[in-house]
């Protein structure tokens, strides 16, 4: 068999085999670290969070620290602290001049950029430490429990929860230099992973003992969750190829004629991106609420803490439509894009090369941005609608939202970097036809 095939090729390339082996060793001990308590709980007592983070907006929270966080884990903060810091950062380079400049230093400036980021981390995690101690206290209340009393355990847990942070992101940096795939959402994807077969056992349990439908639904609910993950897969790799032709070059006395060529702009350039930033926004009402939205009495934080509400979902809509224009213009720069073909004597036919080049492609990913980030969107929320179709919550993070398309990119992302590793070294790619995997991060053509 073809596939078989490819998985022994893989373990003959050394540097491949080293590079899957250390992120299984990195994913397991990032497992393993998410299952160890905090001193002073009792894990027994963890009931009333569980059930707190087993719908709503609470469990995607849940889901990005892969369970850690009704586990009271060291790891309960997760990577979401780091995402938000990333996302400050990054507005920071558009609206202050001191860090665009420090954008453009290259390699000096990108190395500040990451330290600027952890420090901002660093922050945000003493800030979110204490508001998960507030609201763990409250659910052990809840069920005849208690913290142990005193500064001294506030303050270590603390630095616990935001060592744990911390030692997650460096996990993840580490992952992406000696491993396979992106370090970060190679860490966000294996906790989505991890909730996937208690949610759809706990709705086939749930279908079994409907009366009404029963397996006939369960069965058409996995039929729908495939085709979304085919259109999740479709979304994540659409592109749209605009023509480049050469110009004629006259070198001695033989004159070469135009080559056509292909410029593959992506309809969703951004890739996940966007709503992984936006999912991270949507979440400071939980943060401001001391992750306890139970005991809040103010309409507007709970109105943005119910992920199946409406005006939950269509700020989260806006804002990835907006996040996905953001990142298209930071990924995608149709200048030097335009410099590049003008340098290597390539236009586009019909249109001027240098500046007029560079407004065409900026009006050609202006128009194809427009339905993918709408597109986007539209996948982003259907998990509120498979809840209000009656699917349970945890199975219904699936349909869609943050949770499939990270899972379908990072997936993608992944596969296409062994295909790459493969070709390298003249072995039979991961598809039988020969074409290559396109992940999310794709590339420009060189010209």
């Amino acid at each position: 068999m073809k596939f078989i095939e490819t998985l022994k090729n893989i373990w003959k390339v050394e540097s491949l085999r080293t590079k899957i082996l250390v992120t299984t060793l990195f994913v397991l001990i990032y497992r393993f670290g998410s299952f160890i308590v905090l001193p002073g709980i009792n894990p027994e007592s963890l009931t009333a969070l569980q059930n707190q983070t087993s719908d709503g907006l609470m469990s995607l929270l849940d889901m990005f620290s892969g369970g850690a966080f009704s586990n009271a884990s060291i790891f309960a903060l997760g990577i979401m602290p780091y995402i938000s810091a990333s996302i400050v950062i990054q507005l920071l380079t558009i609206a202050v001049p001191y860090f665009k400049k420090m954008q453009m230093e290259g390699e000096s400036g990108r190395r500040k950029m990451n330290q600027l980021t952890r420090y901002l981390t660093v922050l945000i995690l003493l800030l979110q430490g204490p508001a998960y101690l507030v609201n763990l206290s409250v659910q052990l209340g809840s069920v005849g429990a208690v913290l142990p009393e005193g500064v001294w355990f506030t303050v270590s847990s603390t630095i616990l929860l935001c060592a744990g942070s911390m030692f997650v992101m460096w996990l993840g940096e580490r992952m992406t230099d000696k491993g396979i795939g992106n370090g970060i959402s190679m860490i966000i994807m294996i906790g989505i992973i991890a909730r996937f077969p208690s949610a759809i056992i706990q709705e086939f349990i749930s279908r079994t003992e409907d009366a009404s439908g029963g397996l006939i639904m369960f069965l058409a609910e996995i039929t729908l969750l495939l085709v979304v993950i085919g259109a999740a897969i479709a979304l994540v790799q659409a592109t749209r190829k605009i023509p480049v032709q050469y110009a004629k070059r006259i070198v001695g006395n033989k004159q070469y004629g135009g080559v056509r060529q292909y410029i593959p702009l992506k309809v969703n350039a951004a890739g996940v991106m966007p709503i992984i930033f936006a999912q991270a926004i949507m979440m400071i009402p939980i943060m401001l609420m001391g992750f306890n939205s139970e005991g809040a009495n103010n309409a507007f934080m709970n109105a943005f803490a119910d992920n199946n509400g409406f005006w939950y979902n269509l700020v989260f809509a806006v804002m990835i439509i907006l996040f996905t224009y953001f990142y298209t213009a930071i990924t995608y720069n149709p200048t030097q894009m335009a410099e590049q073909m003008k340098h290597n004597n390539g236009f586009i036919p019909g249109i001027k090369p240098g500046k007029k080049t560079a407004e065409y492609l900026d009006t050609i990913m202006s128009r194809i941005t427009l339905p993918g980030s709408f597109f986007l969107a539209l996948v982003a929320i259907m998990p509120a609608f498979a809840s209000i179709a009656g699917v349970t919550g945890g199975f219904a993070q699936f349909y869609g939202g943050t949770s499939l398309l990270i899972l379908v990119g990072v997936v993608l992302d992944t596969l296409d970097q062994i295909e790459s590793e493969l070709r390298m070294r003249h072995y039979g790619g991961l598809m039988e036809s020969g074409h290559r995997i396109k992940g999310r991060t794709g590339s420009i053509v060189a010209y």
